[in-house]
Order: C-alpha cells, then sequence, then structure tokens
C-alpha cells in the first residue's frame, strides 16, 4: 500500500509540458519598450559579426591565423544570439511566454555550448598572440590551418561532450508544479531550481563544467599573457615593444568584455542573494548580449586591417548597387 507521502508525490512530480519564460520580473507591462533595445542589440550583433565572417571569408589579406580566430569568436556569438532570439523576441514583441520542455532544453543546451566554446576560442587567440610575439618568424608554420581546424573541432567537441551530462541530468528529474522561468531564455541555474528530486549530481556537475571550461581557459590565458609579457620586456627596442604589445591590444579588450560580465555575474549569484531580483535578472543579459554587441566594435577600432577590409567590401557593393540601378 502506498504511503500518503508516495501519493503526495505521485500526484505532484510531473514532466511540464511548457515552461514559463518571464521576460524581466515586474516589468511585465514595459516587455513592448524593452523590445526595442534588444532588436537594436540583435541587429548589431547579426551585422557586426556577419560583416567579419563575411570579409574574413572573402578578403585574402586575412588570411592568417588571428583573423580565423576572429571569425570563429564571431560564428560562436553569432550561435548563442541565435539560440535566445526565438524567446526573447517572442516575449518583448508578441508576449509569448511559453516555451515547450523539449524546446527549452534545446535552448540551454546550445546557449551554453556555444557560451564554452567563446571561452575555448579566448584561449586559442591568446595562444595565437603568444606564438605570433614569441616566435614571429615561425608564425605561419606553427600556426597552420589544419592546427588551427583542430584547434577549433577540439573547443567545440569539449563544449558539447560537457554539456551533454547536463542535459541528461536535468531530463531525468521529476518537476513539481512550478514551472515558471525568471528570464527570457533557459538557462540551467534557472532550470535547476524547479525540479523537486534530487538536483545534487547537476550541483556537482555544473561547478565542475564551469571549473574545467572558464576556470582552466582563464588560467591558461593568464599564464599565456604573462610569457608574452616576459618576452615582450625581452625586446630591447622600445618602439619593439610597444608594438608588440599593440598587437594584443584588440585580443586584451574582448577578454575585458568577455569575462567582465562573467565574473560579475558570478559573484551576484555567490554573495548577492539580497540584490534585487531584476538587478540579478539584467545582469544575466549583460552577460549574454554585451559580448556579441561590443566585440565586433573592439576589433573593428583596434584592428585597422578589419577597418579597411569593411571599408572596401561596403564601398565595393555600394558600387556594384549603383552600377545595377544605372
Amino acid at each position: 500500500m502506498k504511503s500518503h507521502h508516495d501519493i503526495y508525490n505521485s500526484s505532484t512530480e510531473f514532466t511540464p509540458a511548457t515552461f514559463t519564460l518571464v521576460g524581466i520580473p515586474g516589468l511585465e507591462a514595459e516587455h513592448i519598450w524593452i523590445s526595442i533595445p534588444f532588436c537594436l542589440m540583435y541587429t548589431i550583433i547579426f551585422l557586426g559579426n556577419g560583416i567579419i565572417l563575411y570579409i574574413v571569408r572573402f578578403d585574402p589579406a586575412l588570411h592568417q591565423p588571428m583573423y580565423f580566430f576572429l571569425a570563429m569568436l564571431a560564428f560562436v556569438e553569432l550561435g548563442v544570439s541565435v539560440s535566445t532570439l526565438p524567446t526573447v523576441l517572442g516575449i518583448f514583441l508578441f508576449g509569448i511566454n511559453d516555451i515547450s520542455f523539449g524546446g527549452c532544453l534545446l535552448q540551454m543546451f546550445s546557449m551554453h555550448s556555444f557560451t564554452l566554446m567563446e571561452s575555448g576560442v579566448l584561449l586559442a587567440m591568446s595562444v595565437d598572440r603568444f606564438v605570433a610575439i614569441y616566435s614571429p618568424l615561425r608564425y605561419t608554420t606553427i600556426l597552420t590551418i589544419p592546427r588551427i581546424s583542430w584547434m577549433g573541432v577540439t573547443i567545440a567537441s569539449r563544449s558539447v561532450v560537457l554539456m551533454f551530462p547536463l542535459l541528461l541530468l536535468l531530463k531525468r528529474l521529476p518537476f513539481c508544479s512550478h514551472n515558471a522561468l525568471t528570464h527570457a531564455y533557459c538557462l540551467h541555474s534557472d532550470l535547476i531550481k524547479l525540479p523537486c528530486g534530487d538536483t545534487r549530481p547537476n550541483s556537482i556537475f555544473g561547478p565542475f563544467v564551469i571549473s574545467f571550461t572558464f576556470g582552466l581557459d582563464s588560467l591558461l590565458t593568464v599564464i599565456s599573457y604573462v610569457l608574452i609579457l616576459h618576452t615582450v620586456l625581452g625586446i630591447a627596442s622600445g618602439a619593439g615593444r610597444w608594438r608588440a604589445l599593440n598587437t594584443c591590444a584588440s585580443h586584451t579588450s574582448a577578454l575585458l568584455v568577455d569575462y567582465a560580465p562573467v565574473v560579475s555575474l558570478s559573484l551576484i549569484h555567490r554573495f548577492g542573494h539580497h540584490l534585487p531580483l531584476l538587478l540579478q535578472t539584467v545582469m544575466a543579459k549583460v552577460y549574454l548580449f554585451f559580448p556579441p554587441v561590443a566585440n565586433p566594435i573592439v576589433y573593428s577600432i583596434k584592428t585597422r586591417e578589419i577597418r579597411r577590409s569593411t571599408v572596401h567590401t561596403l564601398s565595393k557593393k555600394r558600387g556594384v548597387v549603383s552600377q545595377r540601378i544605372l
């Protein structure tokens, strides 16, 4: 005979058909106005990163390791943005707050996988800068296209392999009557609060994934820059030292753009439980949207070749359009 506790569990545990995405708690009435900056951000993300992918693909002058890694970063950031696009615009523009259970898990998997890939690409870019400064004469022979391709496949494979167990661990859990998520997309940290089963495996494996990706990547990036500084300080010429450091300027800016929101959000999750939910929600959006918006701008400002190729490409396209009109 079932106990009262068993009967209660069997009546309250279920797999929800849908999750409800709140968007920005407390500002539901303002969602149509909030959609304006989000539409602007998506436009900048798709234009900026799309242009970088286009010019690296078609400009032979940019067929160098540094720009191949930049194209990887642009592709990954487009992946993060595409993963969030359907639910974010669905909520803020059309008031569609529901997402299916499978769709929510798929969004979580793809969004976090691309985010982990972003960390790996930034590490690869720091290795690229180290090789360029430490051994400039052998730069193109060390970072060959097959090696760059292998690095890209390794980065993608690591992210997918590490995220897949989290997906399975979450899918096995029973859910209770509450199925509202406090963001405009499905985050693992948000989903893990809803099950009424044992979430300890998720709570253990989640931090392991973060440590093995963001933690390890940031540590190796710091080591690479320590070696870069050691190499630069050994250059006799002051002008030579400045040129060497200047080649790292765009990547250093990208590191600050990507890691500052991650560190801020981690501190809020760890120590900011007393902070308003609105602030936590806004920081989660900054964490996802700020790097894809800022990085194309940073590289356009800091990298002369990117500016030159972008202007040349846009001028050529405008010329073609004018000829067709005439």
